[in-house]
């Protein structure tokens, strides 16, 4: 099974629909399976405080023009519904409550995910059940006992879904990739693995590959160096066409992990070893 690769936007569109269609248009090229959005309903996520507190951005100076800056709605997703069917390219979205996730429901989307802060949103995880949607749950920021809880609901609902590996910082250190944590993951819980990646260059996203994941995700932009708390952590176009390509050819190259002489072994087996072959008096 080819692993499935998404680019993930989120919000480093930055609340412009040309940089989303840009975006997507680099995911596409790339070789991407999908791009993924995050969708949030700015008053259940955050506290009237929080929204109300300061903060610079291209938007204003508070919180709460910060988060509305960045948040797509419905005009701005029913172009991007189409115009990702035009090109081609699957989307989903991680809703952050269940009012964004009903409204994701008008799209006719083939995937969830449920992002690593959400994973302990019980009431959440019962909603997307009920859709019964192929679901990929990241696992940052999450102990065992916060995966068996999520991992139970999603069994007990019968839908399908599968853990990525996930550590929650931006970007992520090397040392603190942990990639042997995904054969934990798989071992535990007999369930297919893929890798929710925040850290710099492309390197931890190959080793996951050659570990067995079945999906990976990485953040993508137009350039790292504009406004987004995203940006750092993500991967520019020429760098995700690299990596796309690079993982179709670990695919390719892991193997049945049996051992056998290739036919086109054989000649060379017999050039190579004809040596062994002479008798001398």
């Amino acid at each position: 099974m080819s692993i499935f690769i998404v680019g993930e936007i989120g919000i480093n569109h930055n609340g412009d629909l040309d940089i989303a269609k840009n975006l997507i248009d680099v995911a596409k090229e790339a070789g991407c399976d999908a791009v993924k959005f995050q969708k949030r309903t700015i008053n259940l996520v955050y506290t009237k405080k929080t929204l109300d507190s300061p903060r610079e951005s291209p938007w204003g100076t508070t919180q709460r023009q910060q988060k509305e800056g960045l948040e797509f709605g419905k005009e701005e997703y029913d172009v991007i519904d189409k115009y990702c069917k035009d090109k081609g390219i699957g989307w989903f979205a991680s809703a952050w409550d269940i009012d964004s996730q009903k409204f994701l429901r008008q799209y006719d989307l083939k995937h969830n995910k449920i992002a690593s802060p959400m994973i302990v949103s019980q009431d959440l995880l019962h909603e997307v059940t009920n859709e019964k949607k192929h679901t990929f749950i990241s696992t940052g920021m999450s102990t065992l006992d916060d995966i068996d809880k999520a991992v139970k609901i999603f069994k007990d609902a019968k839908c399908p879904f599968e853990l990525m590996h996930c550590v929650s910082t931006y970007p992520m250190q090397d040392e603190d990739a942990n990639l042997r944590c995904i054969q934990t993951l798989r071992e535990r819980y007999k369930c297919d693995i893929g890798y929710s990646g925040h850290e710099g260059g492309l390197a931890i996203s190959y080793a996951a590959a050659a570990l067995g994941i079945t999906s990976l995700e990485r953040h993508i932009t137009l350039d790292r160096a504009m406004y987004g708390s995203d940006q750092a952590a993500s991967i520019e176009p020429s760098g995700l066409g690299h990596l796309v390509g690079a993982i179709r050819k670990i695919e390719k190259a892991m193997g049945d992990g049996n051992k056998t002489i290739l036919d086109i072994e054989r000649p060379i087996a017999k050039k190579l070893r004809e040596h062994l072959s002479f008798k001398t008096n």
